[in-house]
This record gives structure tokens, C-alpha cells and sequence, in this order.
């Protein structure tokens, strides 16, 4: 069966965090890495100081509402230690971005079996060099005057269309 990861990377809002975590849980993501300076929530055997993985994990679970609790997510320090990761476990890893490379994603249907979504800060988007480490760049098609959506709504539609794709 097909399966779907998710990569933030270097994501500033912990609230973010949350509700990605939350919609995770509600499409069936297989696991979320958290990477860069992405907040995560509170881990055993947690490095960080006990009173600053504590706040961090007391605002994630403002919107995610226990799903940092039930959705498999891991952290990884690097960009590259999570895509090398996932890689060897069968993932192809898809950019979402706005570039002249990408696709439009009402017009992607090639769909790989194990796919990772590839999520950049809310900010900047994801770098050139990041974009390296995707296999392709996929992007949502804005119909407003907007440029684009916040990470996660675009995460959601875009996860939502993924699983949907024979």
C-alpha cells in the first residue's frame, strides 16, 4: 500500500507544527520529520532543557490536540539526514514550491508508490540548494490575488490530492 511522509523543514511557527501534526493524523500520514530548527514536541530521552521541551510541547498541543501524541513523527537535525532517511526507505520526495520547474499539482498524475512532501518555512519557501534534495516540485495553482496558501493549508490539499491519485 502506498504510503505518504511529510518533511518540515525549518518551519518558525509552533502552531504550524501542531495543526501539520494534527492534519497528519487525519490523512494518514505515516510519519512527519521535523527538521532544521522545527519546534517538535516532547521525545524520550529529550536533550533539550526540561523546561524549554516542556513550553514547546505545551504549544504544539494547542493545535494539534494529541495527534503529537498518536501520528509517528520523528526529528532530524539536518535537511539532508531526513531526506536520506526516508529515501532509503522507498520514499520519492516531492517539493512543495513555486518554481519554474514545477508541476501544477491539478496536473500531476504520476504518482510514486511511497511519496514524501517536502515542506519549507512559511516565510522563504524552501532554498535552491533544498530544492536539491527533491526528485520533482510540485505546486498548487492560486486562482486569488494571493501567491499562496499557509504551509499547512497547502500541505493538507496537497496531501489530500496525493492520497487520492491512483
Amino acid at each position: 500500500m502506498a504510503k505518504l511522509a511529510v518533511i518540515a523543514h525549518n518551519m518558525r511557527s509552533i502552531h504550524n507544527v501542531g495543526s501539520l501534526l494534527r492534519t497528519a493524523d487525519g490523512l494518514g500520514v505515516d510519519i512527519v520529520c521535523l527538521s532544521g530548527y522545527t519546534a517538535y514536541p516532547l521525545q524520550d530521552k529529550d536533550e533539550r532543557l526540561p523546561h524549554l521541551a516542556k513550553k514547546l510541547d505545551a504549544q504544539i498541543h494547542k493545535t494539534a490536540l494529541g495527534a503529537e501524541r498518536t501520528v509517528n513523527w520523528r526529528h532530524d537535525d539536518t535537511l539532508k539526514q531526513a531526506v536520506q532517511k526516508l529515501k532509503k526507505d522507498g520514499y520519492t520526495i516531492i517539493a512543495l514550491e513555486q518554481n519554474e520547474k514545477s508541476i501544477l499539482l491539478s496536473e500531476y498524475d504520476n504518482r510514486p508508490d511511497n511519496i514524501a512532501v517536502l515542506l519549507g518555512s512559511e516565510r522563504e519557501g524552501l532554498s535552491q540548494e533544498e530544492l536539491e534534495y527533491a526528485d520533482q516540485i510540485i505546486e498548487i495553482p492560486m486562482k486569488g490575488s494571493k501567491e499562496s496558501f499557509n504551509v499547512v493549508q497547502a500541505a493538507a490539499i496537497c496531501l489530500y490530492t496525493l492520497s487520492n491519485l491512483s
